[in-house]
């Protein structure tokens, strides 16, 4: 039985969606899985690089953890699993205990999540919607939109002009652009961007000139040490919270009911990310720029991701064409990630309006407000040696407080 059936003729890029078990033909499937490898590749790049942890490595995992993420959610649920941000703050933190260190809270984090999965795919769909009522993923999936905003918007304020353009490039395609204009409108931003950046001579490119066309990626071996641990635990939070919002997401854009597979997500996120730690990589989650990608194409097929994790495998035996990747110009990735993320937070809004969330409540708007002001604020606290952003206290603000006054409220009346 084929994991994928062709849809229409394979060839027609009409206005229809295709669903996660449909492609269309293999190289149309091969060029949305490029346009996916564009949007995910700055953010899995710069995660290590922040961290001092390999980037091939990393890049290496992110492949291998979006196939085995394909394969454990039996291809339901399409997404990419790239280098989480919520790690670079503790990693970074830990730098001076050694790359093993870091990677050992890497591991400690990925089983935990595994748990957490094992724990949400028991007791099924009821614990979810206890715990996370659609008033809480909403308000989830809007704050992974806006809490990224900032970096989309810096990046976009460095080069104006390359963000435009690409930013311009998109919207045209995507709103009045037909067939392959409309469904690769992304890429094509990117692309146009990226060439007008070599045109003005704002693209550096030594590092790709001293790169090695070949080469094994920077395997390490982990050490655990319960000091780097404690830093490192609270991104767990955010990796489950990021994954039952982005699976929500994804349900939303598809049209589907994907509770029952919000188990699988989760434990599939902790196997990549544990894998990874073993290896030598960062952690990983689901990228809302690549939902945001399915957003503005249509094109859900599991097909294409399946893809673009091909491609990151190879492209880590590849230093030069890592490198290469690496010169997108920040205008370029900030023009494209403006719409991807505010596609994102629109499709929270949507769970609020499909599932007629009541802002009048007092539980629901009160804690809903203060946490989205606060992961849009990017409020950073340090606790000790832990310094924990706005994505980290928005989630805990709603994720923790919504049931607990909820209860409250019930329990006076």
């Amino acid at each position: 039985m084929a994991l994928w059936t062709v849809h229409g003729d394979g060839r027609t890029t009409d206005g229809d969606a295709v669903s996660p078990q449909e492609r269309l033909s293999w190289p149309l499937t091969v060029g949305f899985g490029a346009q996916h490898l564009v949007v995910m590749v700055g953010a899995t790049i710069l995660v290590p690089a922040a961290t001092g942890l390999p980037v091939g490595t990393t890049l290496l995992f992110s492949g291998v953890g979006t196939l085995l993420f394909l394969v454990i959610t039996r291809n339901r649920v399409p997404s990419y699993l790239g280098a989480s941000f919520a790690f670079v703050a503790p990693l970074a933190a830990a730098r001076s205990e050694g790359v093993a260190a870091q990677l050992g809270g890497v591991v400690a984090a990925g089983l935990l999540v595994i748990i957490i999965g094992v724990a949400v795919k028991a007791l099924g769909v009821r614990l979810l919607e206890s715990v996370m009522p659609p008033v809480v993923t909403g308000a989830v999936v809007i704050l992974i939109g806006l809490n990224l905003s900032h970096r989309a918007a810096t990046s976009f304020s460095v080069q104006p002009l390359l963000a435009v353009v690409t930013l311009g490039i998109i919207l045209l395609c995507g709103v009045l652009g037909r067939k392959l204009f409309f469904r690769l409108s992304v890429l094509l931003g990117v692309v146009v961007g990226w060439v007008l950046g070599f045109a003005l001579d704002v693209v550096d490119t030594t590092a790709v000139a001293e790169a090695a066309w070949l080469g094994l990626p920077d395997l390490h071996a982990p050490e655990l040490r319960p000091s780097v641990t404690l830093l490192v635990l609270p991104v767990v939070i955010v990796l489950v919270a990021e994954n039952v919002g982005h699976v929500k997401a994804v349900g939303g854009l598809t049209g589907r009911n994907l509770d029952g597979s919000v188990g699988d997500s989760i434990i599939a996120n902790g196997l990549s990310t544990t894998l990874a730690g073993f290896g030598g990589g960062t952690g990983t989650t689901t990228y809302s720029e690549n939902i945001g990608v399915m957003g503005v194409t249509r094109v859900y097929s599991t097909a294409a991701y399946a893809v673009t994790g091909g491609m990151a495998v190879l492209l880590a035996f590849s230093p030069k064409a890592t490198a290469a990747l690496g010169t997108i110009p920040p205008g370029v990735v900030g023009g494209a990630t403006l719409v991807l993320l505010g596609l994102i937070t629109l499709v929270g809004v949507r769970i609020w309006t499909d599932n007629r969330v009541d802002l009048a409540n007092p539980a629901n708007a009160l804690v809903g407000g203060t946490a989205l002001v606060a992961g849009v604020g990017d409020l950073t606290l340090r606790l000790g040696d832990m310094e924990l952003g706005g994505l980290v206290w928005g989630s805990l603000l709603v994720v923790i407080l919504h049931p607990v006054l909820r209860s409250l409220r019930a329990a006076r009346r």
